[in-house]
């Protein structure tokens, strides 16, 4: 697994039927090395503390082969990677092989494996569409969120290496799976 992408977004209002929703979903890539932080990512706006950042998501990753199967259901959006509001993007991320407590050296960085994400309305308004937060949770590609064991900087080329293994612990599809149906129903 590699980074394709490092995706930093501004705190942003956005009115949305009529109402004003400030939100840091509007990623886009840079071109310099970003800096994972204990709770966060460094300079990029976390505008909902309950449900954003922290120890446990201090940042979200999101795979670059996922992007294929939503460009073919929004084909009229502006595509640029960071549209799911990831802090990274990865080539070949599959939360299918993902266990929580995996860790990772990935540039200066040492990340474990928490959680996924579960989509919330603010993913409907960065693609203008409520229909996707629904779409979202009936797919099996929530991205995953880190910890941050040891911070650093991570560049756009630098590959996630694995340093521990968890294979008893459940698998980032696992959990989402079980969070889908409790969802859901």
């Amino acid at each position: 697994m590699k980074i394709v992408a490092t995706n930093i977004g501004e705190r942003k209002e956005v009115n949305w039927k009529g109402k004003t929703i400030t939100t840091g979903i509007f990623k886009f890539p840079v071109t310099t090395p970003i800096f994972l932080d204990v709770e966060k990512v460094k300079d990029d706006a976390i505008c909902d503390r309950k449900y954003h950042g922290g120890i446990d998501q201090a940042v979200y990753a999101y795979s670059e082969k996922h992007y294929n199967y939503w460009k073919e259901l929004y084909p009229d959006l502006d595509w640029q990677y960071g549209m799911f509001g990831e802090n990274l993007t990865i080539g070949n991320l599959d939360e299918s092989l993902l266990h929580v407590g995996d860790t990772f050296e990935v540039g200066e960085v040492i990340i474990e494996v928490t959680k996924p994400r579960q989509p919330c309305m603010k993913l409907g308004v960065r693609f203008n569409d409520m229909k996707i937060v629904k779409q979202f949770w009936q797919q099996d590609f929530p991205g995953v969120y880190f910890k941050i064991l040891q911070t650093g900087f991570v560049n756009v080329g630098d590959e996630l290496k694995i340093i521990k293994s968890c294979r008893h612990n459940p698998t980032i599809s696992e959990v989402y799976q079980s969070k889908r149906e409790a969802k859901l129903g």
